[in-house]
């Protein structure tokens, strides 16, 4: 037990609540310390243990003033949140656990995550479909014919129409239309599938497309989603969220957020780690969480610590108040650039000063899930009155949002604007005044060239003058009034530079604020009303990215109207963010190539590189939602919205946008009126529900996963072969070959296997001989449950530059025979031969982003050590997580110095007692003799190597 054990007290309102003090522990420097890093200490104080965490550990936090950058410090987090297929390999690896400790002995119903796991399905969504497919159906939405319906004019009270069977929440925006038409593997099980209004779970006589993708999607990924779906029944601390509920980062955040944990009457702060870069959402409501590698992920629900260097924490003051036509993703973007130009690179940032107030819940996860575009760690907002009225909307019950008040004023994590309590000390400051904030949109190309919107059409023209580069388009001055006549169902259109072809409304992580949704939809009402259109061609798609933006659309009654001007509504998930769009007419492509034309895509996504939305777009704007519809409207980025209008309304009047845009009082009112607690209701009813084809999906319910060994995507791996009871002392390796010999920054890139399958790899001709066609292979993300995938795509990237062959190329040489193979063919050989492998490498080994591959590729190719010259930190202690023994040339040293070749056998002596950085002695097959460093830091990573790393080592504990 922890040895604070004395600081444990009872809650004064609530006195059968325990809870660690920490701040009567930690007593005057608790009070200057910023509150992300009270988080740390409290963790860190309840974790104590004297092993993974030990008690300097937790005053090095307390000194953090002093210590910070200069210590490492372990973190172990509440939960964990895995983003759909990252979290394969781990769960894979815990059903290959229960097997080794039944084989062992052990009891495998005792196998289970250490903490609360999260587990969402949603990144494989694709925009298969569009609204065409469904525009040109004889029967869009299924059922008898009816007649269309009128678009009724929004009142702000429930609309009178019938409810769906008897449903009075839904306002009657969904009605018992039944859609007969199905195809697809799943037509069986899903004939007559009604589509299902996203909140009720009521048919709805809406788009077939959100059916049809969803159908797609289960068709291609059934394997997996069965066996996601055994591990939900089987393990203990494992809750999936199906898919089709939401993309990752909403889900994560309107659900899973429990902000104080309460396990058995002991409370504690919630925390978090997940694999989705955007696990830093959560930071907006109080709750400390960052992003981290599948490897971590795996490690903490094994019930290891994260480590971390003690950061840095800058305090950013928000001042001001502000305009009235600034957007929350104008807040954003300012903040978001301000705290970029203040070099916050891997640094804590949190919140503070008068004006953090004035930032809804739903603006501050914006800010915080927006860390990786500046690079921070994580942005915190300490819980305050603006979070507690938030989550009572969200459905919080009164007595627990008492005690979370209570618990975090006990422990000083509630921030208060008004008492003139000290703000923390914080690294350094940077201040952000509200008042300067005004509307802007970004691209062409890079989402941090910022163009303010009154300055967009001089900005564009400029972009066509510019030299081709991260901004220029370099079109010759005779070229840029260019127009391109097209025809398009039936009609004649005209492409000029600037003009819009594909316009998305995505509710991604960036704008998972549903009232820019909401303004979008009573700008597109206004617009109706008024009389504009959207041209025909333009590719236009709404992904309402959550079910609760699609609630705030549908109760408030825009949704019809956005429908009117084209944005239906497809499938849940990040469609066109990761890229996914459905290609544009042929007719425009062909119109845009021939003319040269520079044609436009304006989306409200976070990311808008250059061709990544279709290739023959090449200027992409990122724009708030509302703006996103009235650049369609008009069709062109070329105007000044002041003094041009966005197009002929009824009677040939001119309408401008400013006649349309809705003030923030109007969408205030309608939010008010519409977002009612109910939304959080029905979502968890949702949640705990599941969708129909997850309901019928079935999986088996027995403790040990059957795994099926035709299977190509779950594989059992071999990490456990070896498990007894007792680990072997450390083995000699003896004559060991070295199976690469690499120069400096390898990276985590060319040792882990990722993207597409290439068609002559050793994977390849795997999934052939398994009978599978190169359409059929997908990609190494997707089959990274299967070990023998991947450990054919480890070293299987062809810029992997190996000296044995002189070139870039994924192969090496087999020595016994001379011949030159691919790296895993190579491996293969050596074991069978029974002859171990290690890897010479220069600098900075294993640099890059964390990749679960990574080591345990080297691993399952029989890698007993690697031998570099230096390592990046991270894939150091992830080679030992694994039980691969980093090794350090001495300074100065390195093989040529030394003057091996890398064709010699060698030879590494362990002793019994291993300790931290101690000298190793290496001999080779040609009498040399060498020492090198084993760059173990602690006792803890000598217990994980001795175990064969931390899988084994916790499977031992099950024993």
């Amino acid at each position: 037990g922890s040895p604070y054990q004395p600081a444990i007290e009872a809650l004064e309102s609530h006195p059968e609540k325990k809870f660690y003090n920490v701040s009567k522990l930690g007593g005057a420097k608790y009070d200057t310390l910023p509150y992300s890093i009270r988080v740390l200490f409290e963790s860190s104080v309840r974790n104590c243990d004297g092993f993974l965490v030990k008690e300097t550990d937790a005053m090095n936090i307390l000194d953090w003033k002093t210590k910070q950058n200069h210590v490492e410090v372990p973190f172990c987090p509440a939960r964990v949140v895995l983003q759909d297929f990252t979290g394969i390999p781990a769960m894979v690896d815990f059903a290959a656990m229960r097997e080794a400790v039944r084989n062992a002995g052990g009891d495998p119903v005792k196998v289970n995550p250490a903490c609360p796991t999260d587990l969402t399905v949603d990144h494989s969504l694709q925009i298969d479909f569009s609204k065409c497919a469904i525009q040109n159906a004889p029967n869009p939405g299924g059922g008898e014919q009816k007649p269309p319906a009128k678009l009724s004019p929004l009142k702000v009270q429930p609309r009178k129409l019938p409810p769906c069977r008897g449903h009075s929440g839904c306002r009657g925006s969904c009605s018992a239309g039944e859609s007969g038409r199905s195809s697809g593997p799943f037509s069986a099980q899903i004939e007559n599938t009604p589509i299902l209004c996203p909140f009720h779970l009521q048919p709805v006589p809406e788009p077939e497309t959100v059916l049809k993708n969803q159908e797609m999607e289960f068709g291609r990924n059934r394997e997996r989603l069965q066996f996601f779906k055994w591990s939900s029944k089987v393990f203990e601390n494992i809750s999936i969220i199906p898919p089709e509920t939401g993309t990752a980062h909403q889900v994560n955040l309107e659900y899973l957020s429990r902000v104080v944990f309460d396990v058995k009457d002991f409370l504690h702060p919630d925390s978090v780690v997940g694999t989705d870069s955007h696990t830093t959402m959560v930071n907006g409501l109080g709750i400390l969480g960052w992003g981290v590698g599948g490897i971590e992920t795996e490690a903490v629900m094994l019930g290891m610590p994260v480590t971390l260097t003690l950061p840095e924490v800058v305090g950013c003051e928000l001042t001001g108040t502000v305009s009235p036509f600034a957007t929350s993703i104008d807040i954003v973007l300012s903040i978001t650039k301000h705290l970029r130009q203040a070099d916050v690179a891997g640094k804590f940032v949190e919140f503070f000063g008068r004006g953090v107030t004035q930032l809804s819940v739903a603006d501050r996860t914006t800010i915080a899930n927006m860390c990786p575009e500046y690079g921070a760690i994580l942005s915190f907002f300490p819980v305050d009155n603006v979070t507690l009225k938030h989550l009572k909307h969200a459905g919080f019950d009164k007595a627990k949002l008492e005690v979370m008040e209570a618990y975090l004023k006990a422990v000083k994590l509630f921030r208060n604007d008004e008492s003139s309590s000290r703000e923390p000390e914080y690294s350094q400051v940077v201040q952000v005044s509200l008042s300067s904030i005004i509307p802007y949109v970004s691209g062409p190309k890079r989402s941090q060239d910022r163009v303010a919107v009154n300055n967009m059409k001089s900005d564009f023209q400029t972009c066509l003058n510019e030299k081709s580069g991260v901004k220029g388009f370099q079109i010759a001055a005779e070229k840029q009034n260019d127009i391109v006549p097209v025809q398009y169902e039936g009609s004649e259109y005209k492409l000029s530079h600037g003009c819009v072809v594909i316009a998305a409304v995505i509710s991604c992580t960036n704008n998972c604020n549903p009232s820019v949704m909401l303004a979008a939809g009573l700008l597109a009402k206004k617009a109706v009303e008024a009389g504009l259109v959207v041209k025909p061609y333009i590719r236009t798609s709404l992904s309402p990215g959550s079910g609760m933006v699609t609630h705030y659309l549908s109760s408030s009654g825009v949704l019809p109207y956005l429908s009117k001007l084209g944005f239906e509504v497809v499938g849940y998930g990040c469609s066109t963010c990761v890229g996914n769009t459905a290609p544009l007419p042929e007719t425009i492509r062909n119109a845009i190539k021939q003319g040269d034309i520079i044609a436009c895509g304006v989306l409200s996504g976070t990311k808008n590189f250059e061709g990544r939305l279709c290739d023959c777009v090449r200027a992409n704007y990122l724009a708030s939602p509302p703006l996103v519809v009235a650049y369609a409207i008009a069709g062109t980025v070329r105007i000044d919205f002041d003094t041009e209008p966005l197009g002929t309304g009824f009677n040939g009047k001119s309408v401008y946008l400013r006649d349309i845009w809705p003030t923030r009082q109007e969408l205030h009112t309608v939010e008010e009126e519409c977002v009612i607690s109910s939304m959080f209701k029905e979502l968890k009813e949702k949640m705990e529900k599941g969708n129909k084809r997850w309901n019928l999906l079935e999986a088996p319910e027995s403790t040990l996963f059957p795994w099926d060994l035709k299977s190509t995507y779950i594989r059992c791996p071999s990490f456990f072969d070896k498990l007894a009871k007792e680990p072997v002392s450390p083995q000699a390796v003896e004559n060991a070959q070295v199976l690469l010999y690499l120069g400096d920054s390898v990276t985590t890139d060319h040792i882990s296997p990722a993207g597409s399958i290439a068609r002559s790899s050793a994977a390849a001709k795997y999934l052939t001989s398994k009978g599978l066609t190169p359409r059929e292979f997908n990609s190494y993300g997707a089959r990274r449950g299967n070990d023998a995938v991947m450990t054919r795509g480890t070293f299987a990237n062809i810029k992997l530059l190996n000296k044995f062959i002189g070139k870039p190329a994924p192969k090496t040489i087999h020595f016994p025979s001379g011949q030159t193979l691919d790296v895993f063919e190579a491996a293969e050989l050596y074991q069978k031969e029974g002859i171990p492998v290690i890897i010479l490498a220069g600098k900075k080994y294993g640099l890059g982003s964390s990749r679960d591959w990574a080591a345990k590729g080297p691993f399952l190719l029989g890698v007993k050590a690697v031998l570099a010259e230096s390592y990046e930190k991270v894939h150091r202690s992830q080679l030992i997580g694994i039980g691969i023994a980093p090794l350090q040339f001495r300074p100065g040293e390195n093989p040529s110095t030394l003057g091996l070749t890398g064709r010699e056998q060698f030879s590494i002596l362990f002793p019994p007692e291993l300790s931290p950085r101690m000298t190793l002695d290496i001999k080779t097959s040609t009498g040399k003799v060498f020492s090198v460093i084993a760059l173990f830091e602690n006792s803890m990573e000598i217990t994980l190597y001795k175990n064969g790393g931390s899988l084994n080592f916790v499977a031992r504990r099950f024993l």
